[in-house]
């Protein structure tokens, strides 16, 4: 009835309800069923005591099933012994042995629906009256086994639905964790690609002004101009992209090929010239295409911009039928003027897997010329 620190009434009054109810059926039943067993002992008080003990302590049948299997075992062999007749008195029993079945594990179970099959065969050989001898022991022990076997089916079938819940429940959990950080990863690289090309853009500009503030303070003042806007810049670009990991944080428009032109005017100002071609006809891409052919192209001109020196880059959309690509090239001096596919690096990493998880294609390395060429093939939908 208490479990947990809480009391379980509906248990407790279905036990109730079971005990009145085998109680009241074998008080009525009893008489009607010695009627028909001529040889058997005529109901009397203390018939009506062992069916009345024996119903009544299914009421704690939950909380102590032994006890109510060793309680109801005693009545019933009592009753059987002196003589009374088969009644509704072995319903009981059968349901202290289903009960010890279900609630106990298998070994401890059987140990104690066994002694009570024991005590149970007294009355085949000790019974007042003609006693059924060998003959008997069948018809008792199918009193036993059967509801035992049925307990335990059930008991089994309980654990295993428990277990499958569990299972679904660590499943979901387990999902949960990897949905959380795949999430965590991806905004990491967001805010490595945001703040590596801030950085590397304020960097440049930064050394720009060092090395003309003493000759020509004029020109040093738009190279600190362009880090402040450069700073502003990126700084807002961190705050949408942390403000999706906040929870009731206004969604804003994910960066995309649209920033081209922004991204083109930012690196001038770093002293890198770019210049941006697109071939075929501009359409609507989905947004973790349109994200990632940005990044892609935002993280090629950060490299550029680091290893590159003054060198310009032109960086080429095509709007192909079923595919966007993205092409970064550098006229860099020297034919490593980027990272290698080997050396890699965080940058070419990121945009490897952002292209992978897309289904594309990334290919980056040293021009024949000179220079460093970034390559990547998006999969979109063809266009209607």
């Amino acid at each position: 009835m208490r479990r947990g620190g809480q009391w379980r009434w509906p248990e407790a009054a279905a036990d109730a309800a079971l005990a009145l109810v085998l109680l009241g059926f074998g008080l009525l039943a009893t008489g009607l069923a010695g009627d028909n067993q001529p040889g058997s002992r005529p109901v009397d008080a203390a018939c009506r005591v062992l069916i009345a003990v024996a119903a009544l302590a299914l009421l704690v049948r939950r909380r102590a099933p032994v006890v109510t299997l060793a309680v109801v075992t005693v009545a019933t062999s009592t009753y059987l012994v002196i003589g009374y007749p088969y009644g509704p008195i072995l319903v009981t029993f059968l349901v202290a042995v289903y009960t010890v079945a279900v609630w106990l594990p298998v070994r401890p179970a059987a140990l104690a629906t066994g002694g009570a099959f024991v005590l149970l065969l007294a009355h085949v050989f000790f019974g007042r009256g003609p006693a059924p001898g060998w003959t008997g022991v069948l018809p008792a022990a199918a009193w036993v086994v059967v509801p035992f076997a049925v307990g335990v089916v059930v008991r089994v079938s309980r654990e295993a639905t428990a277990r499958t819940r569990a299972d679904e429940v660590r499943s979901r959990a387990e999902q949960a964790r990897r949905q959380a950080d795949e999430e965590r990863l991806r905004i990491a690289q967001e805010v490595h690609d945001v703040v590596g090309h801030g950085l590397a853009a304020i960097s440049m500009q930064a050394e720009i002004a060092l090395h003309l503030l003493p000759k020509r303070p004029e020109q040093a003042e738009v190279a600190l101009t362009a880090i402040s806007r450069t700073s502003r810049e990126a700084l807002d670009e961190l705050r949408v992209t942390l403000g999706a990991v906040r929870r009731g944080a206004e969604r804003e428009p994910v960066p995309g090929l649209a920033r081209l032109p922004a991204l083109r005017d930012r690196l001038a100002g770093a002293g890198l010239a770019v210049e941006v071609r697109v071939v075929g006809d501009p359409r609507e891409l989905p947004a973790a295409v349109d994200l990632a052919a940005y990044r892609v192209v935002q993280e090629a001109l950060t490299n550029v911009l680091r290893h590159a020196g003054g060198a310009s880059a032109e960086v080429t959309v095509d709007y192909r039928a079923d595919e966007l690509t993205v092409e970064v090239t550098d006229r860099g001096a020297g034919a490593t003027t980027g990272p290698t596919d080997d050396e890699g690096g965080h940058g070419l990493a990121g945009m490897r897997e952002r292209v992978a998880a897309l289904g594309g294609r990334l290919t980056t390395g040293p021009r024949a010329g000179g220079g460093f060429r970034v390559y990547a093939g998006l999969p979109v939908e063809p266009a209607r």
